[in-house]
């Protein structure tokens, strides 16, 4: 069956012939469950370093006509009364700086922090807040639209294909945001409402190359014109949609990723959080999509169908 199937894709790389996704499997799902339970004690030990975005405090953005150091920020916070995180700076010649408080400042408060700021350096600073109450419910709300998401995608691929295609889908989505989770905590890079905006995109493209190659897995069974009851059956099935469909899913993440690239080490420090997501998520969902959604689909079939004839089997002897 697999010489068969081959033989009408003569045009493709050699190299792609000596492929084999199926057989290592085993190795790519024990490293990506390494991966998730590194992140979940990392969540455990590290949790994560939200922004205000999630959790309550102040944030102020100042914009100086002249160049500033961290230490001349932090004095002018210290002398006001204040005990602020250490400032990020940033601009061609470092004249921005942002300073997160963890305390939320009334509007008095904030008045005065922002007439001393304007006496020292000269200019207006912008300060925002964010109460407990609204950083929750960011929080609740960007877990709501990525659950949704899932569902849908869910619903999405079962109507165009199969109920276990959009599962494993699914499970490989998860595995890709899950990762972007476990690297942010792990380097104590700040959360805030960007990184929900990667994720989401992330999935965006994620979801397009695992739709891809299971519509060409769809197609070679067809072309097969057999029932596949076995894993080796199934595998080859796999193995083959991959490798046609492994050029496309390699250069659309790599039209993808060097702009990422430029964005991140060219870019406003304000959109960091965003490129690094990009960044890490795009690498993981190419390897998710070639490595793990289509390998599992295979296992959970063959096991599917087995039960159904077991099934089968017991309710004829009955």
């Amino acid at each position: 069956m697999k010489s068969d199937l081959k033989s009408d894709y003569k045009h493709y790389n050699k190299f792609y012939d000596h492929l084999d996704f199926m057989k290592y499997r085993n190795v790519f799902f024990t490293f990506s469950i390494v991966l998730t339970m590194l992140g979940i004690i990392s969540l455990f030990v590290f949790r994560l370093n939200l922004s205000i975005d999630f959790s309550s405090g102040t944030r102020v953005d100042l914009e100086a006509n002249h160049p500033l150091s961290i230490e001349e920020v932090s004095r002018t916070f210290e002398d006001s009364g204040y005990q602020p995180e250490r400032p990020v700076l940033a601009g061609g010649n470092q004249n921005i700086a942002t300073v997160r408080l963890n305390e939320e400042l009334t509007h008095q408060e904030i008045a005065q922090l922002k007439s001393a700021l304007q006496d020292r350096f000269n200019a207006e600073p912008n300060v925002s807040t964010v109460s407990p109450q609204v950083g929750r419910d960011l929080a609740k709300n960007a877990l709501f639209a990525l659950s949704l998401a899932s569902i849908f995608i869910i619903i999405y691929v079962w109507i165009r294909f199969e109920f276990l295609q959009g599962l494993t889908a699914v499970l490989a989505l998860i595995h890709d945001s899950f990762f972007i989770i476990t690297v942010f905590s792990l380097f104590r890079i700040e959360v805030n409402i960007l990184l929900i905006s990667a994720i989401l995109t992330i999935i965006g493209y994620s979801i397009n190359d695992t739709i891809v190659t299971f519509d060409r897995v769809r197609e070679n069974i067809k072309r097969t014109g057999k029932r596949l009851t076995t894993l080796d059956e199934f595998g080859s099935i796999v193995n083959l949609s991959i490798r046609e469909t492994l050029t496309r899913s390699v250069n659309t993440v790599l039209t993808v990723l060097f702009p990422v690239i430029f964005l991140l080490i060219f870019g406003s420090p304000s959109i960091r959080t965003f490129t690094i997501a990009l960044l890490v998520g795009l690498l993981c969902g190419v390897y998710s999509s070639i490595c793990i959604a289509c390998p599992l689909w295979a296992v959970l079939k063959v096991k599917y169908l087995a039960r159904r004839k077991k099934k089968r089997t017991v309710r004829t002897e009955g």
